[in-house]
Formats: C-alpha cells, structure tokens, sequence
C-alpha cells in the first residue's frame, strides 16, 4: 500500500506554490494589457483609451473597425475550435470555473490560447466587453500548468487553481479581497480550510506586486464622497431599479445569443456583434472598450448628466450586441459601466421632484449602482460589495451599498434568469 503524502512537509510547499502563482497572475495580466495596448495601435494608430482612440477618428472608421475586428475574432474561433478539439493531450475544460467547480485542473492548453487570441482581436478594436475574462482565464491556466507540473495531491493542485482564479481577479481589479470572495461564491460555494492560507498567501502576493509594481492607486481612484442619511432611501431606489436593469440584461443577452446562433459562421456571427456595435461608436465613441476610461471619467465629475443617459443607453446596447454575438471577453467591467451611470442618472431624475437633501451626491449614487448592477448580474452580492468598495477606495459607503446589492440581488433572481458565471451549488450536482 502506497504511503501517503507527509502533509507537514506538503503544506509548506504548497504555501510557496501559492506565491508563485500570485506572481504569475500579475505577470500574465500586465502581459495580456500590453499586448491589448499593440492590437489596439495597429487597429486605430493609437494607444491608450479606446475612447480617446475612437474620438480620433472618423465615424465611419469606427463602424470599420469593430466589423472587421468582430469578423477576425470570429475566424479565430472558428479554426482554432477545431484546433483545440483535435488536441490528443487537451484537457476537459475550456473554462475556469467549470474546472475548479468540478475539482479538476485540467484546463485545454489550445482552447486558452484559441479564446486569448479571440479576445485581443475583439477588445483591441474596441469590442464592447470587459478585458478581465481572458486575463483571468490565462492566470487560471498558468495556475493549472503549475499544478500540473508538481508533485502534489489532487486536493493541492485544485487549491492552486483556485489561487489562480483569485489572483487574477485581484490583478485586473486592484481588489485581493474581492478575489478571494470571487471564488468563495462564483467558483466554489464555500472555502474549505486547507484552502484558506494559500488562496489569502497568493492574492496578498499579487495584490502587493500589484501595489507596488503597477500601480499603488485603487481601480476607480476619486474624491470621498460623503456618506448621507438620504443614501439609504436613495440606495434602495437604485437596488430597485439595478435589480431589473441586471434581470433583463441576463436575459437579452440570453435571446440575442439565441438569434445570432442562428447563424452557422462565427465570423459573420461576430462581425455583425462588431458592426451594430460599431455603428452605435460611430455617434457614441464611449461605447467603444470595456467601459473603465469613461466611469473614471464619471466619477470624477468630468460628464455631464444628459450626456450620461446616452452614453447608458448606447452602452447597454453595444454590450448586448458583442456579448450576445459569443464575443470572447466578460461583463464585469460593462456591467459596473451600466451601474455607475444608472446610479448617476438616478440622482438627477430625482432632483426634479426632490429636495438635493433628499437626493445626494450623484458620485455617491454612482458608486452604489455599480455594485448593485454587478451585484443583480452575478448573483454574488458579498464579492459585488467587497469589489466595489476595494475599487473605489469609499468604504464609508459600506451599509448603502449592502442595502442596494441586497435589494437588487433579491429582485434580479425572482426571475429564474441564470447569472453570468451560473451557480457554483448547481454546477456541482
């Protein structure tokens, strides 16, 4: 009978495992930015915001763009699919949390690389989705190679996926706690106590290289915003009403996944995500990237109120449109997009019937609805709070924005409509 591992000595050595992913987290995610930063200058001549880049040029150019990068990320896909599915030493799964969900660490190497390469053509000419889902699936699979590469128990190797999984989250976001709550309730469901010194030991890891390499300032850096008695009436109108904004942004992107699907070629399937995408930039260049140039801009009072509401509606609709044609990204970052100016919007409409001291500070309000909307999206309303807060730096703001995640967590899942990431219970059974 074979011994067992000696766990004195195992755990050590996993601990400095655990480390090392963290480094290769903030590594592979700085990577990824950079090469988005070369797609995006050979596609428009430009670098830095997508929005800046797309205000650069002509209307028309910006219709140009997102077709023809819809179209060669949808011949990725369709080629590199098949690539991926004639892999002889290909692992099970494509995605991250379907593998750690299932205890396994064995992510396919060709569909990483495949979905990666999709993403940089998709993002880089200005796709309306977030750029964290690749970045968080390479630091998965650098994660997953590790643990495959070393000798440890199957349960160890898992736990070094799932640090993976958190520091990524961490790296993208400027937010390690909100990577370990990540996991916690998207890819897990629970945390189990061999898991909790390292998956902390690795997002503490990248969260400090990320502080002290990148970038010591928060995601979102802004101003204090005051933390107001009105907050609370206010937050439970934005709960309200991100927690239907949330509801029908699952299920329109369900149905529109549903209608393109219908057409058998992914490269006319994204190319037309591309082009009604594109058309929208060509009157509302905001509408071009994840969204970060602008909420920055936002909650740094540097948008007007009208213009929001435009730039709200031309937004939802453009991710609609890319998410919807099977564009390889993620939502995050258009869903607190989505937030931040719904919560803004809000605050004005109210000012017409109320008092300003019935109302606050729209930034405040802002700040509320992204974490409501990511809250009514994911199903996640603890990491929603906790990655808001991380990202903005306003933790004075803790108990509106737990009234507003609740609420529209409690409204968003009346409807059976499945969430983004799906449900880590269910998909273990």
């Amino acid at each position: 009978m074979p011994k067992p591992p000696d766990r004195a000595v195992r755990t050590p050595v996993l601990w400095l495992y655990a480390v090392l992913t963290g480094l290769l987290a903030v590594a592979v995610t700085s990577g990824f930015r950079a090469l988005i930063g070369v797609v995006e200058w050979i596609s428009t001549g430009h670098t830095g915001s997508l929005v800046e880049a797309a205000r650069l040029l002509p209307p028309w150019q910006r219709a140009l763009i997102g077709t023809v990068g819809g179209a060669l990320a949808g011949l990725v896909l369709s080629y590199g699919n098949r690539w991926a599915a004639r892999d002889p030493q290909g692992g099970r799964y494509s995605d991250y949390l379907a593998a750690a969900r299932a205890g396994a660490v064995d992510l396919n190497d060709r569909s990483t690389w495949v979905r990666s390469v999709s993403a940089l053509l998709s993002v880089g000419s200005g796709a309306s989705i977030g750029r964290e889902g690749p970045m968080i699936q390479l630091s998965a699979w650098l994660a997953s190679r590790l643990a495959r590469a070393v000798a440890l128990s199957p349960e160890q190797r898992r736990v070094l996926l799932i640090c993976g999984i958190a520091c990524g989250i961490g790296s993208v976001y400027h937010a390690p706690i909100a990577g370990v709550v990540f996991v916690l309730e998207l890819a897990l469901g629970f945390l189990s106590a061999p898991m909790v010194a390292p998956v902390l030991m690795a997002a503490a890891t990248a969260g400090i290289v990320n502080h002290t390499l990148i970038d010591p300032a928060p995601l979102y850096a802004m101003p204090a915003v005051p933390l107001e008695s009105s907050n609370l009436g206010m937050a439970l109108a934005v709960g309200l009403v991100c927690g239907g904004m949330g509801w029908l942004m699952l299920d329109w992107v369900d149905r529109l996944r549903g209608a393109f699907k219908r057409i058998d070629s992914l490269t006319l399937r994204l190319g037309l995500g591309g082009l009604l995408a594109g058309s929208l930039s060509a009157f509302v260049p905001e509408v071009w990237g994840n969204g970060f140039s602008t909420i920055s801009h936002l909650l740094n009072g540097q948008i007007l109120w009208p213009w929001v509401l435009v730039i709200l509606a031309a937004k939802f609709a453009a991710t609609l449109f890319n998410t919807g044609s099977g564009a390889v990204g993620g939502m995050f970052t258009p869903t607190l997009f989505v937030g931040a100016t719904t919560g803004f919007s809000l605050a004005h409409i109210a000012g017409y019937w109320l008092p300003p001291d019935a109302v606050g500070d729209p930034l405040t309000l802002a700040v509320i609805g992204m974490s409501a909307m990511l809250s009514a999206v994911t199903h996640a309303p603890l990491m929603a709070i906790v990655m808001v807060l991380e990202m903005t730096n306003q933790f004075q703001l803790s108990v509106p924005v737990m009234l507003a995640c609740g609420v529209a967590h409690a409204i968003s899942t009346q409807f059976g409509t499945q969430p983004m990431y799906g449900n880590p219970i269910e998909a273990r059974h």
